[in-house]
């Protein structure tokens, strides 16, 4: 059974280690040194499981596991030097699926990823390659989007936010989720870039559909996507910059950049 193992791990001759016992099983490793890295690589390749040193620079592996399990159910190995009950407790309350304390044997470790990836595969139904609300349609694998059958061109910003807002329709995200989800430990992200990202988003999505509005801004609180309706009531959201206007919703925050094309992401 021939798997994508994403390994996080800042200790070179660990990690070299790992990827040769790993590749004898027939995996195809691919190998971070820093927490920021594991989010940026997990999120762009979307490996079948992630083997992550708890200590590491930049983004700890606890973060890293808290990030990337609140958007996706990839398998977790925590590796720890820290053996104490409350720590591994703490790991697997973050969504850890299981944890090796170091020093470790490394035919443990692929015995341990073998189990992980079996039990993944037997539990967890496929995720959708299309989401669909209402009128709009996100392909996540060819990264593609259409609104009322309407190719949509989106950055690869607004392509997440929008699916963040696809996964749980009705859901209302403040910013700070948001950021967390699409940004991760990004420390310059500030709340006005989410509404600027928003504010394109929403633009390109409603473009010559008639007053179709599918992303709300509920005032105090955040955003959330509609089914799509015309003309209808919205909450009431904060004035901004260029705004969108209809249906009692406004944008805040200063456009950004949009990128357009034939309805796919760059």
């Amino acid at each position: 059974m021939s798997a994508r193992i994403l390994v996080a791990e800042d200790d070179a001759k660990q990690a070299r280690l790992i990827r040769i016992y790993l590749e004898q099983a027939g995996d195809e490793v691919q190998i971070v040194s820093d927490g920021r890295s594991a989010i940026d690589r997990a999120r762009s390749s979307r490996p079948d499981l992630l083997v992550l040193d708890v200590m590491m620079p930049n983004v700890d592996g606890l973060d890293v596991c808290r990030i990337l399990r609140a958007e996706s159910q990839v398998p977790i190995l925590l590796l720890t030097a820290r053996s104490t009950e409350e720590d591994l407790l703490l790991g697997l309350d973050l969504g850890a699926d299981d944890y090796l304390t170091k020093p470790y044997s490394p035919r443990e470790l692929t015995a341990r990823v073998r189990a992980l990836l079996r039990r993944s595969k037997a539990a967890a139904p496929a995720a959708p390659a299309v989401l669909t609300v209402g009128e709009l349609e996100v392909d996540t694998t060819r990264f593609e989007v259409r609104a009322a059958g309407r190719p949509v061109a989106l950055t690869g910003k607004e392509f997440a936010i929008l699916t963040v807002l696809m996964g749980e329709p009705e859901r209302v995200f403040t910013r700070a989720q948001i950021i967390d989800r699409v940004f991760g430990f990004d420390r310059n992200v500030l709340p006005r870039t989410v509404d600027a990202h928003v504010m394109n988003l929403r633009r390109k999505l409603e473009k010559g559909d008639g007053g179709t509005h599918y992303v709300e801004t509920v005032y105090g609180r955040g955003y959330r996507l509609e089914q799509g309706t015309q003309g209808t009531q919205g909450t009431q959201g904060t004035q901004g910059t260029q705004g969108t206007q209809g249906a009692g919703t406004h944008d805040a925050g200063t456009p950004g950049t949009g990128t357009h094309g034939a309805g796919t992401v760059r």
